[in-house]
């Protein structure tokens, strides 16, 4: 199965968190083992990198992430 990220409920879109305004995210992508995610933009999945350990789904406070 792969990892899948529903943007709609990301908290990171635009290059910053828009959850708490800070302007910076801890959750998925330091949860990632493999370094599989990362930030830009909008967060993206290296599909070679990942093991859907599923790491990051239990990270992700807004359920934006999820096995397909």
């Amino acid at each position: 199965m792969a990892i899948k990220i529903d943007y709609s409920k990301c908290c990171w879109k635009d290059g910053k968190c828009t959850s708490c305004g800070c302007g910076s995210c801890i959750g998925c992508v330091e949860a990632c083992p493999v370094g599989a995610l990362k930030r830009g933009k909008k967060v993206l999945i290296d599909k070679l990198k990942c093991i859907s350990c599923g790491a990051c789904i239990n990270a992700c406070k807004h359920h934006a992430i999820s096995l397909a």
